[in-house]
């Protein structure tokens, strides 16, 4: 395609008054309509009609040309500097597999292995919270077992005997992902956690998550099989993203809950793209094991509808660097 410069060096060889034209008008912020004006006001001094016919078919031609080569070949400032910021060198995702989803649409915008079997860790949390929500009213206060505090960390340091409502438990399962908060409000549900656990993978049967199994409430290692995959995951997410308590909870980086008896816990937001600097948060559930990695699983909204991402494998850092290239490269949401 030629060049605009070169066009503007023809220009000057062949007409001298054309010439001016393109330079007055390539330092114009009008652009092309100011070289066809500043053509037009040429047109009225010459010494023939002949010769002011052929200079201006010429310069037509020049106008014609450098018009189009700018029009196609030269984005928006915006534009270009957000190819370039996504396209600057490649990038290696981390995940073992991913997901970009589109609920509304049946629509999967990235799939890396997203039917593949991979260990849930606390993502699981996001079925146990779909399940208290069907079976429990927020403000019913529930009492802490013995069993709820030998759980292991990551947890709230609950203690046996003590009540709290189902609302706080929640949010202390949600926000810090508390295993002794999943291991109460499941026993609150089912009267034992067992029994709870099979009302989980009958919800996940329900739901259509037909290549997942759960051996507890929280998530973490078990001597039980256990699995899931992202687009399972992403289902079930989907499911419990429909109550409006959940949307809101996800929101939130800290929270202080009360237990009846005036127990304080301070609670402070696992997802870390909360306190990040970028444009849009992206609102979910994290989850970290040995045997998982990093895993998330949440949604951004787009316009009036809204995208599910899911990541399972990751570094634990890098599953953030994962989610937002995948976001930004397929998803074309600038974060």
């Amino acid at each position: 395609m030629l060049n605009p410069e070169f066009a503007i060096a023809m220009a000057k060889n062949r007409n001298l008054l054309g010439y001016k034209a393109l330079k007055n008008a390539r330092h114009t912020t009008v652009g092309m309509p100011a070289l066809f004006q500043s053509f037009l006001s040429s047109i009225s001094y010459g010494s023939s009609s002949m010769s002011i016919a052929k200079s201006g078919f010429k310069l037509i031609r020049v106008f014609l040309i450098i018009f189009l080569t700018i029009a196609f070949t030269i984005p928006e400032q915006g534009e270009a500097h957000a190819l370039f910021h996504r396209h600057r060198r490649p990038y290696a995702l981390s995940a073992n597999t991913a997901l970009l989803w589109d609920p509304a649409h049946n629509q999967r915008y990235f799939d890396l292995g997203a039917d593949r079997q991979v260990f849930p860790a606390s993502t699981t949390k996001v079925l146990t919270v779909l399940l208290v929500l069907e079976n429990l009213p927020l403000d019913k206060y529930v009492p802490v077992s013995v069993h709820a505090t030998q759980v292991p960390q990551t947890k709230l340091g609950l203690r046996a005997g003590e009540s709290y409502s189902v609302r706080d438990l929640l949010y202390g399962l949600i926000l810090k992902s508390a295993n002794d908060a999943a291991v109460v409000l499941a026993e609150a549900v089912a009267g034992s956690e067992p029994k709870f656990v099979d009302m989980m993978n009958a919800k996940a049967k329900q739901l259509g998550a037909n290549n997942s199994f759960f051996a507890n409430p929280h998530g973490l290692p078990s001597k039980d099989k256990q699995f899931t995959t992202a687009a399972d995951m992403a289902l079930i997410f989907s499911q419990t993203l429909k109550n409006p308590f959940f949307r809101q909870a996800l929101t939130y980086k800290y929270l202080v809950i009360n237990s009846k008896e005036g127990h304080r816990c301070f609670l402070k937001s696992h997802n870390k793209i909360l306190f990040a600097n970028w444009k849009r948060p992206v609102y979910g559930k994290t989850g970290w094991t040995i045997e998982a990695q990093g895993c998330f699983v949440g949604y951004i909204p787009k316009g009036n509808d809204i995208f599910i991402i899911a990541v399972y494998g990751c570094g634990c850092h890098s599953r953030w660097r994962d989610m937002k290239y995948i976001i930004e490269h397929y998803g074309h949401i600038d974060l």
